[in-house]
């Protein structure tokens, strides 16, 4: 699916189950230490994925342990993303010689608890959202926004180091391109964050690139 959104230059891995006897990658214990049985799957087969993506840039296998916000930390010269959520687990990972930064998110292609939407949405997000939802019925669009924020965030942090709310940033969305874009509402180098999205089997999937 992220071959679909991603530009060549990017690698990316994905997988739809589990390997329930998966062992832990030496160096990642600490990860899924405390975690519940099935957040420690889906965790040990996003990291896999994410090795099996670095691999095919040409690294070796290696730990990939977590920075002070949680995000991944890829070797010297790779930006890349992890997602996981229900039956879709997948990274990401390009070069910064070709690519600044890079997010992905996937989402079950339902729509968001109504409180989650209050949080995530800005005004002018909701009255895009109402105007989709009149033109585009078939699309849960208030859980694509929320993903869309969720790429533009995992590829917003390692360029420019800073916190970026759901408040920070308002939403365009192409529905016939399959494209939004985030305005960044907030005083910074990026004032806009292209990015692509696809719904599928079930999932939504977003990506961002700069």
């Amino acid at each position: 699916m992220l071959n679909r959104l991603l530009p060549p230059s990017a690698r990316s891995s994905e997988a739809f189950t589990d390997d329930p006897d998966e062992a832990c990658y030496p160096g990642e214990e600490h990860l899924v230490a405390k975690a519940a049985p099935g957040r420690r799957r889906e965790t040990l087969t996003a990291r896999r994925c994410a090795r099996e993506a670095l691999s095919a840039l040409g690294h070796a296998p290696a730990a990939i342990p977590r920075g002070p916000r949680r995000e991944p930390v890829w070797p010297a010269g790779v930006t890349g993303s992890i997602t996981h959520c229900t039956g879709f687990r997948a990274a990401a990972v390009a070069h910064t010689t070709d690519i600044a930064g890079l997010g992905i998110d996937a989402e079950p292609h339902a729509p968001l608890p109504p409180r989650v939407l209050g949080a995530v949405a800005t005004p002018a997000d909701q009255d895009l959202l109402a105007g989709l939802a009149t033109s585009h019925p078939d699309v849960c669009w208030d859980r694509l926004l929320f993903s869309a924020k969720e790429s533009i965030y995992k590829a917003w942090f390692p360029v420019t180091g800073r916190w970026l709310g759901f408040e920070d940033a308002s939403l365009d969305i192409d529905p016939e391109a399959g494209t939004f874009t985030g305005r960044i509402l907030i005083e910074a180098p990026l004032k806009e964050m292209p990015g692509r999205f696809l719904v599928d089997g079930g999932l939504i999937v977003t990506a961002v690139c700069l």
